[in-house]
């Protein structure tokens, strides 16, 4: 089902036009998290490359000291599943979206910009709910993996018990907010975001789904039609 899905998705995305000559066959291409918006690597693409990135929808680059295709992740299977591709407007440097399955350098950091056993690269906070969501979705469809997690044990109690607990964090977040309790406040609206982040993965959301409700609001209210 998920290849076929991947297979259907490849079939309908675009042929991206970049100007190779330009640039002597190879362009640089940045790789960054489509959900945490972190940048991940840079490789060179050819022609070759990039078609056969987008024909099979995991990112391939020109390696130059192989002096061959190479898909990242063919070794460690840590690939780079494609979600869009943009060219600049030059269309001598591509920037690609991508979803990595697992750490992107090969000293086993997320990033090629990070530098191992040292405190990670700072990212805007949403991006590290867009990292917790992409865990939250990992322990639901791999339970196996950290049998005796928190989260994999509310995923096995079900809907309701997971909503009673969304329900009780956010009664805790309002008792510690009137009372101007503020290190108790920062502790119970985590609590309460990471116990949405479950309900909403279990309901088959995301919070992407909750942005794009979001935006549509922003959207309406910018154009004076919200009516109340």
């Amino acid at each position: 089902m998920e290849a076929s899905s991947r297979k259907a998705k490849n079939k309908q995305r675009k042929t991206t036009q970049m100007d190779f000559e330009k640039m002597g066959g190879l362009i640089p291409a940045v790789v960054q998290d489509a959900d945490t918006g972190q940048v991940l690597m840079l490789g060179y693409v050819n022609e070759e490359a990039l078609r056969k990135t987008e024909q099979e929808g995991r990112v391939t680059f020109f390696s130059r000291s192989k002096n061959r295709l190479w898909t990242k992740g063919e070794t460690s299977g840590h690939y780079l599943s494609v979600v869009s591709l943009h060219p600049d407007c030059d269309q001598d440097a591509l920037l690609i979206r991508a979803r990595p399955d697992g750490p992107t350098c090969h000293r086993g950091t997320v990033s090629c910009f990070e530098q191992p056993q040292q405190t990670a690269l700072p990212t805007a906070p949403v991006s590290f709910l867009a990292e917790l969501e992409r865990l939250v979705q990992r322990r639901r469809q791999h339970p196996g993996e950290e049998p005796d997690s928190y989260t994999v044990k509310l995923f096995q109690k079900g809907l309701p018990k997971m909503a009673q607990k969304v329900g009780e964090e956010a009664v805790e977040t309002v008792i510690d907010a009137v009372a101007g309790n503020v290190e108790g406040l920062k502790g119970e609206a985590a609590d309460l975001l990471y116990h949405l982040l479950v309900l909403l993965t279990a309901s088959g959301l995301s919070i992407d789904d909750v942005v794009q409700v979001l935006r549509q609001r922003h959207r309406t209210i910018s154009a004076g039609e919200r009516r109340d």
